[in-house]
């Protein structure tokens, strides 16, 4: 066996002003192996996949391949120190057929023809339109792409999150077979199945830094998860405080109805109901359906199949505002998404209702200040940079966001990661005012990438995974050990896992 690292990369770190992207990253790779990189959302897999593959420069750190120092600053010199990357979206441009594709990123077209094959899908035409083709042969092809050129190394993401079964099997043996021949693969992968069926060892990554590298074994996956959350799980299971004191069961009747919804190839089966009075929390890792979710709720897009139903009575929403009238509002994570930035807190807070306001005369003016007034106060809105919403910090913001629709008196919110990128402080805030609006009556479904919060806010946890609604954990025991377990779709009791991983590999001896 070769005792030479095919890649090593150390101390690999990446900032964006203030934001550490990655602080402390080391990834080694044997030649031969398939070597899993995990961790929670936002421990900084991305960023570390784009920094090898040349599509962002690193700030810090270094990277050897076979031994030799890489100054890797583009995908062209990524892809000439034998480093080609599979991303998780496709990377075909739209509007060329698959052939001048080829031609673009010079993939020898034969090559292509025999890989493209071995994947599953031997009638592709080259004279196909990239559009034209489904998201799930477009990632083979991306896939044959990449192996055409013969990589040393190829890295991964999510390769089989959008294929259905007979193409992921497909996948998986041909990635058995590179490894076999000396060639190696950084997989990253939610599936614990997949990287048990796959890989050798595992990197897993915590807060932008390696925390650990472990050999795939039976029972391994207690362990990746201990390394993903930073402490023992047992000493995990701790009941964090509520934003409210004595919140009562939630008992209301079912204000929006959930049934078998299914959106593309990402949300497959979804089925819930969300209760007046109730926030009830959304957690899945990235990529598993939940931006089809919620945008399928809030009109953004049209579900594939399966039904919604508002207060008893089927809805088909076909543009946001139809959502709007039944009384949905939709906050997004990316304030930018639902903020004017240009205008003004009053002008961003009244845009929803001040056309009904118009309707009543002159006294308009006065009511919709006062409506607008009040919902300042109640979120305790700093004004003192009103005039333009951009000039407000991102906590105020976002609290313009919810305002907007405490205003409009929306009956269910629909907030995907509100507190993302926001200060403690205002996170409290957001907390304690979620629960004043479901003692009101109000329903309000929460999508978080901080697990953490679930009990700080939520009544229950809907996890998803693989586009399917896996568990829902009562707020009592969706502590964050809990629901890292089942987003990663392991069973509630730690035991049972045992035996979930198959055997344990060795990297193959490097083919001459």
């Amino acid at each position: 066996m070769a005792t030479e690292p095919l890649l090593d990369a150390t101390g690999v770190a990446k900032r964006y002003g203030a934001v550490a992207a990655l602080k402390n990253a080391s990834l080694t790779l044997r030649p031969g192996e398939v070597h899993a990189l995990m961790g929670a959302n936002g421990a900084g897999k991305s960023t570390l996949v784009k920094i090898l593959t040349g599509a962002i420069p690193a700030n810090a750190g270094r990277i050897l391949v076979r031994g030799q120092e890489r100054d890797i600053r583009s995908p062209a010199k990524a892809r000439q120190a034998g480093l080609v990357p599979v991303y998780q979206e496709p990377s075909l441009i739209p509007d060329l057929d698959v052939l001048s594709n080829l031609r673009l990123t010079q993939t020898p077209v034969e090559p292509f023809r025999h890989w493209i094959k071995e994947l599953g899908v031997p009638d592709l035409d080259l004279r196909d339109l990239a559009r034209d083709v489904p998201l799930a042969i477009q990632r083979v092809l991306d896939l044959a792409r990449a192996l055409a050129v013969e990589p040393d190394v190829m890295l991964l993401d999510e390769m089989t999150a959008a294929l259905p079964a007979n193409l992921a099997e497909r996948v998986l043996d041909v990635v058995k077979r590179q490894s076999q021949t000396g060639r190696s693969v950084i997989f990253i992968s939610h599936r614990f199945v997949e990287i048990a069926a796959l890989c050798d060892r595992a990197t897993v990554l915590r807060d932008g830094a390696t925390v650990g590298v472990v050999d795939i074994e039976p029972g391994i996956e207690e362990k990746i998860v201990e390394l993903m959350l930073g402490a023992k799980v047992e000493k995990q299971r701790v009941a964090q405080k509520k934003a409210t004191e004595g919140a009562a069961p939630v008992d209301g009747s079912t204000r929006i109805a959930v049934r078998n919804l299914k959106v593309g190839t990402k949300l497959q089966d979804v089925s819930f109901d969300l209760k007046d009075g109730e926030v009830a929390g959304v957690v899945a890792l990235e990529g598993q359906g939940q931006d089809e979710l919620f945008a399928a709720l809030a009109g953004s897009i049209r579900p594939d199949g399966g039904t919604i139903e508002v207060d008893g009575k089927a809805v088909r929403f076909t543009h946001p505002v139809d959502a709007i009238e039944k009384g949905i509002a939709y906050v997004p994570g990316d304030r930018s998404e639902a903020l004017a930035m240009q205008q003004s807190v009053r002008e961003n807070i009244a845009l929803p209702f001040s056309a009904a306001f118009r309707n009543w005369g002159p006294i308009a003016k006065r009511r919709e200040d006062a409506t607008v007034q009040s919902a300042i106060e109640r979120l305790q809105i700093d004004t003192r940079a009103q005039r333009e919403v951009q000039r407000l910090s991102g906590g105020n913001q976002q609290k313009v966001t919810i305002a907007r629709w405490i205003a409009a008196d929306a009956r269910t919110l629909l907030c995907f990661d509100p507190t993302r990128g926001i200060d403690v402080g205002t996170k409290q805030e957001i907390y304690k005012l979620l629960r004043q609006l479901a003692g009101q009556g109000k329903s309000v479904l929460f999508y978080t990438s901080e697990l953490e919060e679930v009990q700080l806010v939520c009544d229950r946890a809907i996890v998803i995974f693989g586009g399917k609604v896996v568990d829902v954990l009562p707020v009592e025991i969706a502590d964050e050990p809990a629901l890292t377990r089942a987003a990663y779709g392991l069973p509630r009791d730690a035991k049972a896992d045992v035996g979930i991983l198959a055997e344990p590999h060795a990297a193959p001896e490097a083919q001459p």
